[in-house]
C-alpha cells in the first residue's frame, strides 16, 4: 500500500497527537480536552503526517518563528517540530518527504532561515541544518561556592521580589522580548508556551509543578530579570538538608540582574545544590562565584540549529565588528541557497549578491548555518575537513567578521 504524506484534518488531528506520542515513546493516549485545546494553537496548513492506509505513521511540524540575529535584527524564521516516524516504517525516506517538501514552502515564502532542536544529532545535517548555538548545564555545590548564607538582597539598590506565577505570565513576555532584542540566538515564545510553564493551562502530557517565582527589579523598580525554579526534599543522615534548588527559567537584562539572580538561589536556605538549566556555554555563572570550582559542568551539548534559506537577507541583516570582503560558494543538496555570494561588510552594514568571481571559501550550506550566529571558527571547520579555503587568509579573515564577542543562547526547546 502507498504512503500518502499530506496534511492534517481537525478530524484526524487527535491521532496525528497519538502518532506524535508513539513516536516519542509516550503512551500513546490523548485526552479530548487536550486535543481540542491543542488544535486550536496549531495552523493545520503546516501539521503533516504520513498515512498508511487509515493509520498515522509519521508526523510533522512547522511554524512561524522570530530568530535573533547577530547585532539583535529578527529573522523570519520556520520552526521545525514534532518530527517522529513510526518504528514500522523507519528507513522508507518519509522524513526526506516532509522536510524537504516543508523546506521549499519555507524559502517560497520568504523565511530567511529554518530552525530545530535536535533530538539526535546526525540526522539534520544531510538537510542542510547546522548546530549554531550550544548548551551548558552546571550543578553548583552551594557549600563550596563561597557565597555568604547570610546575603539577603543586591547591594546595587535593586530588590529580589517573590511573587506568583500570574505575575510571571504577566510579566515575563515582556522581559523575554527586550532579551531576545539584544541577545543573538534567541527564539520567540509563543503563547501556549507561556500559558504551560505558568500551570495557566494544564495538560495530562506536560506533568506541571508549581515553581517558586523571582523577579529582579531594579533601583529604578523596572523589571530587569526573572527566574522560575523548583525544590525536591531530600534530608542526609543527622537531619541534614540535601535539597537540590532546579532552574525552569532564567532571563537576565543586565549583569546586575544576573548576579543578584544566582546569588539569591545560591543563599535559599536548605538547598545545597543548584541546577543551572540550559544556559550558553560562556554563561558568567561559574565567575560569579567565590569559587567557580563549585560550578561543575554536566551538560554540553548542541541546541538550536539553522538552515539557511535565503544567504542574502542572513548576511546582510547581521552586524560586523569589522570591514572586508569574501566571496563565498555555498553548496546545498536540496538546491534552496546553493550559489556563489559576495560579502562586503563593514561594521555600518553589509551587501551581500550573487557573484561571479572566483570564491575565497566553499562550503555546505549546512556550515553556513553552523557560523550563521557567530559561534563557531572558520578556521576549526578548515581543519576539520568542512569547509575549504580557496583563498589564503580567507579563513582567518571570516573568523574576524563572523564571530562574536559573547556567545549565542537558546533558552528554549520547541
Amino acid at each position: 500500500m502507498s504512503l500518502d504524506v499530506r496534511t492534517v484534518s481537525a478530524s484526524e488531528f487527535p491521532d496525528w497527537l497519538k502518532a506524535l506520542k508513539t513516536g516519542f515513546l509516550k503512551p500513546p493516549v490523548i485526552a479530548a480536552e487536550e486535543a481540542a485545546h491543542r488544535l486550536r494553537h496549531v495552523d493545520l496548513s503546516r501539521v503533516h503526517g504520513v498515512f498508511d492506509g487509515g493509520r498515522i505513521v509519521a508526523t510533522y511540524r512547522s511554524f512561524a518563528q522570530e530568530l535573533t540575529g547577530v547585532g539583535g535584527a529578527p529573522l523570519a524564521a520556520n520552526a521545525v517540530s514534532q518530527v517522529t516516524v513510526s518504528p514500522t516504517h523507519r528507513r522508507r525516506g518519509l522524513l526526506s518527504r516532509m522536510i524537504t517538501a516543508d523546506l521549499a514552502v519555507a524559502k517560497e515564502r520568504g523565511d530567511a532561515v529554518a530552525t530545530l532542536i535536535a533530538a539526535e544529532y546526525p540526522i539534520y545535517g544531510r538537510y542542510g541544518f547546522g548546530p549554531a548555538t550550544w548548551a551548558a548545564e552546571w550543578a553548583v555545590d552551594v557549600r563550596r561556592a563561597g557565597i555568604d548564607p547570610r546575603w539577603s538582597g543586591p547591594e546595587d539598590g535593586g530588590r529580589i521580589e517573590l511573587v506568583d506565577t500570574t505575575e510571571i505570565r504577566k510579566t515575563g513576555p515582556e522581559v523575554h522580548d527586550r532579551l531576545r532584542a539584544r541577545q543573538h540566538g534567541v527564539v520567540s515564545r509563543q503563547t501556549r508556551g507561556w500559558d504551560l510553564v505558568t500551570g495557566q493551562v494544564r495538560e495530562e502530557s506536560y506533568p506541571y509543578t508549581e515553581p517558586f517565582s523571582v523577579l529582579y527589579r531594579s533601583a529604578t523598580g523596572e523589571t530587569e530579570g526573572m527566574l522560575t525554579y523548583t525544590a525536591d526534599d531530600k534530608w542526609g543522615d543527622n537531619k541534614q538538608p540535601l535539597n537540590t534548588a532546579t532552574v525552569k527559567d532564567f532571563l537576565a537584562l543586565t549583569p546586575a540582574a544576573e548576579r543578584a539572580l544566582w546569588h539569591y538561589l545560591c543563599s535559599v536556605d536548605w538547598i545545597t545544590t543548584v541546577r543551572s538549566g540550559y544556559r550558553a556555554p560562556d554563561d558568567l555563572l561559574p565567575l560569579l562565584l567565590p569559587d567557580p570550582r563549585a560550578a561543575q559542568l554536566i551538560t554540553h551539548a548542541d541546541m538550536l540549529w539553522v538552515r539557511v534559506l535565503d544567504p542574502v537577507r542572513l548576511l546582510e541583516s547581521r552586524t560586523y565588528g569589522a570591514s572586508g570582503r569574501l566571496v563565498l560558494e555555498l553548496r546545498d543538496g536540496l538546491g534552496l541557497a546553493s550559489g556563489r555570494y559576495r560579502l562586503e561588510a563593514e561594521p555600518g552594514g553589509a551587501s551581500c549578491a550573487p557573484a561571479t568571481e572566483s570564491p575565497d571559501l566553499v562550503m555546505d550550506i549546512a556550515e553556513l548555518g553552523t557560523l550563521s550566529l557567530g559561534d563557531e571558527s572558520v578556521v576549526r571547520l578548515v581543519a576539520l575537513g568542512r569547509v575549504e579555503e580557496a583563498a589564503p587568509g580567507a579563513a582567518a579573515l571570516a573568523d574576524t567578521l563572523l564571530r562574536t564577542s559573547r556567545r549565542p543562547w537558546c533558552p528554549d526547546v520547541f
